[in-house]
């Protein structure tokens, strides 16, 4: 049985006197313990159907369920990383990290195990009483994951979690997150526009049109990890998915300069 089912989903923006088609006709299955990017170029509503499949935003038609159960708001069972990091800067990292364990109600003892637990797996010991504002991108983007993982929710959702970092803070946080996904089993749903990042992650990777969004190809890949960006067989995918994206990429030009030139 699939953990995500998201069957027909329609999303539909009302703008002005018009209706923009964010999403259309979207079918897809995730199963339990499936690590699954969603790429394409800005405007193929990624990021709208993984606000949907959060529960942020609900599907003008269709439906998403987990576990069998209709997604109809936010839950504990889904835990969302965002590109801007989302911590709160009047704690540390700690405090952060146990905010979700607090709100569940838990003991004492059992988040302060728990928090000692995820600094040591997001190498953050040394940085527990600092503030947000005194970290990097890439340590803040770790307290975001371990927060996630405190909730202890089976699915993470990741809205272009490494996007703002440079290249080796990337590249690690990957790798970081990989180890993570194996260790704890977690389903991932993760929005890039890098192919490389797409290839170098997941089981699976969805090509999504330029609006409306769409499902253009369902890719598996079966390259054995870690996976080396340089191998023969990770460049000719590469070579073949960067085709459907910039056809994507060129239909949104496209587009834009029939808007422009109506205007």
């Amino acid at each position: 049985m699939s953990q995500i089912v998201i069957e027909n989903v329609q999303k539909v923006f009302p703008t002005g006197d018009k209706e923009v088609v964010a999403l259309k006709d979207i079918h897809l299955e995730i199963a339990k313990g499936e690590f699954v990017c969603l790429l394409g170029p800005s405007g193929c509503g990624k990021s709208t159907l993984l606000n949907a499949v959060a529960g942020f935003s609900l599907p003008t038609g269709g439906s998403i369920t987990v576990d069998g159960k209709a997604v109809t708001q936010p839950g504990p069972d889904r835990g969302m990383v965002f590109q801007e990091y989302a911590l709160f800067p009047w704690m540390t990292v700690a405090q952060n990290i146990a905010f979700a364990m607090e709100v569940r109600g838990l003991g004492k003892a059992e988040i302060a195990s728990r928090v000692d637990q995820l600094l040591e797996v997001l190498k953050l010991k040394d940085f527990r009483d600092r503030f947000p504002k005194d970290l990097s991108g890439g340590m803040r983007q770790r307290v975001a994951i371990a927060r996630v993982l405190a909730m202890d929710s089976p699915i993470m959702l990741m809205d272009e979690p490494f996007g703002a970092l440079d290249a080796l803070t990337r590249r690690n946080l990957q790798d970081e997150l990989l180890r993570i996904w194996k260790e704890f089993g977690k389903t991932v749903l993760f929005v890039t526009h890098s192919i490389e990042e797409s290839l170098y992650l997941a089981d699976r990777i969805i090509v999504m049109t330029y609006r409306p969004g769409t499902i253009k190809r369902d890719q598996r890949v079966d390259m054995v990890r870690p996976r080396d960006p340089a191998a023969p067989e990770f460049n000719d995918l590469k070579r073949e998915l960067g085709l459907l994206v910039m056809e994507e990429q060129q239909r949104h030009e496209d587009e834009e300069l029939k808007l422009a030139a109506v205007d």
